[in-house]
């Protein structure tokens, strides 16, 4: 006669992390965070389209901020050797608008999508530094808003978080 036993699934996962030490994760957790990307990719595009069809021309930024050295500089591009796969828009903000003011003078915009508005410590400091050596004239931070089982986008201005904060 056979014993079976019952099987249950793994709760976790082994990785490895860059510095070689395996690192357990709980399989929920990773799901979560796959749902998640996922979400903001989708929520990234939407906010592209909609500045695109408010008469902006979008382009990915692709530089980030040094705070230590106080300065732009290219942003790292991201490699996951497990898809095989090179992350290249990793900049801060997201996105760079472009619309013409005047005759010959352009209105810039930088644009950073969270879904859920808010920024941390490093990003305000970022931000700050962007608007103090004049590279964007504002940053807008794009938010999601469900109203009646549609998704809205709020746009809020950088100005107003800074102002609160000290």
């Amino acid at each position: 006669m056979e014993i079976r036993s019952v099987e249950r699934e793994v709760e976790y996962k082994a990785t490895v992390d860059d510095s070689g030490r395996v690192v357990l994760k709980k399989k929920s957790k990773i799901k979560k965070g796959k749902k998640s990307k996922s979400a903001g990719i989708q929520f990234e595009a939407r906010v592209r389209s909609d500045l695109e069809e408010k008469g902006w021309i979008v382009d990915k930024w692709s530089n980030n901020v040094d705070l230590e050295r106080g300065r732009v500089v290219p942003a790292k591009r991201k490699f996951n050797p497990f898809s095989k796969v090179m992350a290249i828009g990793t900049g801060f903000p997201d996105f760079i608008c472009f619309q013409l003011s005047g005759d010959k003078s352009y209105k810039i915009m930088g644009v950073e999508v969270k879904i859920n508005g808010l920024l941390n410590r490093e990003e305000k400091e970022k931000c700050r530094f962007l608007l103090e050596k004049r590279v964007f004239s504002e940053i807008l931070i794009a938010k999601k808003i469900k109203e009646k089982g549609r998704v809205l986008i709020e746009y809020i201005d950088l100005e107003k978080i800074l102002n609160r904060m000290r």
